[in-house]
């Protein structure tokens, strides 16, 4: 099972805000994800953005991979 960390978007149309989540690459954007490592808000001035250190670490300790 190939894992990512990437970002799964929720908000409303034209206000997106984004969970930076753990899951399999075959899932979709905003399907399925095994865990939840933090959040951005492209929205906020500056850019708001929170991510977990010590779960990210451990993710890509494992084999995931982050994406672009």
């Amino acid at each position: 099972m190939a894992v990512k960390i990437r970002l799964r978007r929720i908000g409303a149309k034209k206000s997106p805000y984004y969970r930076v989540v753990v899951a399999d690459s075959r899932s979709p954007r905003d399907g399925r994800f095994i865990e939840d490592i933090g959040y951005y808000n492209p929205l906020a001035n500056p850019a708001d953005i929170k991510i977990d250190p010590e779960k990210a670490k451990k993710w890509m300790e494992n084999g995931a991979q982050p994406t672009e």
